[in-house]
């Protein structure tokens, strides 16, 4: 697994309300979004803020909800789904707990998550909406 970032996701109570205080409020650019579930906005060369409605976001990646403190994921995207099985394999192989094995996501694409030692979630994930250069930096 390369050392990279390139989504953090926030599980939020009001998407919408998010999205007021990011992009309204600060006049942070919207990269991609679907209204009332997510909305997506580029921090930083390709690095990628994600506010995700927090029910959606704690049942994908497997907390329980409420949870002792915000949902917050970090997520390692890829070129395709072979790609991202042998992630898993490897986070497996390193001694991550597997928390949702990879499979076919309502949204369209295909992810797992996995805990490192501390619990903090890791999605690793493949989006055929998006490209994944062979750097790895993701375009939404």
């Amino acid at each position: 697994m390369q050392p990279r970032v390139d989504f953090i996701s926030l599980g939020v109570r009001s998407v919408d309300a998010a999205r007021r205080f990011y992009v309204e409020g600060l006049g942070w650019p919207v990269r991609g979004e679907h209204p009332g579930d997510v909305v997506f906005i580029e921090v930083n060369h390709g690095l990628i803020l994600s506010l995700w409605d927090a029910g959606q976001m704690h049942a994908e990646a497997g907390v329980a909800l409420p949870g002792p403190v915000p949902c917050i994921t970090l997520s390692h995207n890829l070129p395709g789904t072979e790609d991202v099985d042998r992630v898993m394999a490897e986070a497996r192989a390193a001694g991550a707990q597997i928390v949702a094995e990879p499979v076919t996501q309502p949204w369209g694409g295909y992810s797992g998550y996995f805990a490192d030692p501390d619990g903090f979630r890791w999605e690793v994930a493949y989006n055929p909406t998006w490209a994944v250069d062979d750097d790895g930096k993701v375009t939404v």
